[in-house]
């Protein structure tokens, strides 16, 4: 790397280590991930979530998006009936990627629109992971699972395109963009399991990840990064190519 690359690697690298600048409403999401780790009486993670309207909604439509591709006629009728079925760490994974994409709303231009396009990528991975279920035999693969995965399937671009924006917000001498699209297409892997890390995504959701990327490989049939593998080498996305 530059001397100026290295600079805003670095930088970027401690923004994402701060997880108050990288996630919006954390009021719902701190309560939420006690809740969880807990293992406590459902009905306190169904009253957090509900305390939120706007995040009830994505929860039950996040939900019955995925069930729609692999469950003909079956649409979760409450919030209660969702979450219960979805199970706590796809709830975390949920709520995440919606305060996620809240924060990313309110990001200054040029940066909101080039995260935007990584946002609606994410959603078009999601897609085309989860209809993959619908054609596949002898497998037993969550469906839910399969749609968190996806969605942080550019999990390390998304954090450090929004690192780097709150880094030129506050820089007397803004750094060019060149130097963020180079140090993402060097470090992609480390800014994103620096991510995993420093916002403390489940264990699960990480080793997923990495069997999507082809970093890591699995035995299990039942891999949902497996699923997401397949379409991520189609788009021409994997961190380590087929």
């Amino acid at each position: 790397m530059t001397d100026l690359e290295q600079q805003v690697f670095s930088q970027v690298s401690a923004i994402i280590a701060n997880e108050e600048q990288v996630i919006g409403r954390r009021g719902i999401l701190i309560p939420l991930k006690k809740a969880i780790l807990a293992e406590g009486d459902i009905r306190n993670v169904i009253d957090i979530v509900s305390s939120d309207p706007a995040l009830s909604a994505h929860m039950l439509m996040r939900s019955n998006s995925a069930q729609a591709a692999v469950v003909e006629n079956h649409k979760a009728r409450s919030l209660k009936e969702a979450l219960i079925r979805l199970g706590q760490v796809n709830i975390y994974r949920y709520a995440f990627a919606f305060y996620l994409k809240e924060r990313l709303d309110e990001l200054p231009q040029p940066y909101k629109k080039l995260v935007h396009g990584y946002w609606k990528l994410t959603e078009n991975i999601a897609t085309d992971a989860v209809d993959s279920l619908v054609d596949m035999e002898g497998v037993d693969i969550d469906a839910d699972e399969v749609q968190t995965l996806a969605l942080f399937s550019v999990f390390g671009l998304i954090i450090a395109l929004t690192a780097f924006a709150y880094l030129n917000a506050n820089a007397e001498q803004p750094f060019p963009l060149s130097a963020i699209k180079s140090v993402i297409d060097n470090q992609q892997q480390t800014l994103t399991i620096e991510a995993f890390e420093a916002l403390d995504l489940d264990q699960d959701l990480r080793q997923e990840f990495m069997i999507a990327h082809n970093l890591r490989q699995t035995g299990n049939p039942n891999s949902a990064g497996l699923i997401l593998r397949r379409v991520l080498s189609i788009r021409g996305l994997l961190m380590n190519p087929l």
